[in-house]
């Protein structure tokens, strides 16, 4: 698979490992003749380590087969997540350095999430599109401040925090895009 097809959340093979890519910076060089380049920020499946890795968009990198379980998240157990499969009800167990940033957005009743596994062994987890979260403490908004609409920080139930428009208030539930982190709605 050429560089520039590769996306976020993808699972590659690199120097005998296996990488799951957590971001993607693309570069585009000033003046003519220069190549576009991809730096990717992947990070070892299992053990998270992480990797920079620079490549050219059309270098080569081997996607990996993965299956993908559909999965129900169950509970803590200590520093790992439970999940449950939503088929055939097999718990998986992640511990939180392979969810990594992803524990921000993990939640009771989240819905549409992805356990990943090579031979078996669940390896990354992969969120849905976006998530409903709990805001437990933001600034209120501030009379007569509508001319500017500066968004400002708010913590979630999960401990993430994100900025929010002025509008939103403590105890709200708002939708926050898990590729970006961002908030994209009232829920």
């Amino acid at each position: 698979m050429r560089a520039s097809e590769i996306k976020k959340g993808n699972v590659v093979e690199h120097d005998g490992k296996i990488y799951q890519i957590r971001d993607i910076e693309r570069s585009s060089p000033q003046g003519r003749g220069g190549n576009v380049t991809f730096r990717f920020i992947m990070y070892s499946v299992p053990g998270a380590q992480k990797l920079d890795l620079s490549l050219r968009a059309e270098d080569d990198l081997k996607e990996t087969e993965l299956t993908r379980r559909q999965v129900t998240y169950s509970y803590m157990d200590g520093d790992a997540y439970v999940f449950m499969d939503s088929e055939d009800y097999t718990q998986y167990t992640l511990d939180a350095s392979a969810i990594g940033d992803a524990s921000g957005y993990i939640v009771d009743g989240i819905e549409g999430c992805f356990v990943q596994l090579i031979d078996d062994a669940p390896v990354a987890l992969q969120l849905p599109q976006s998530v409903i979260l709990e805001v437990i403490d933001t600034a209120p908004e501030m009379k007569g401040a509508t001319a500017t609409k500066r968004p400002k920080p708010a913590r979630l139930s999960t401990g993430l925090e994100i900025l929010v428009p002025e509008y939103i208030t403590t105890g709200e539930k708002i939708t926050v895009n898990t590729t970006t982190g961002e908030f994209s709605g009232r829920a």
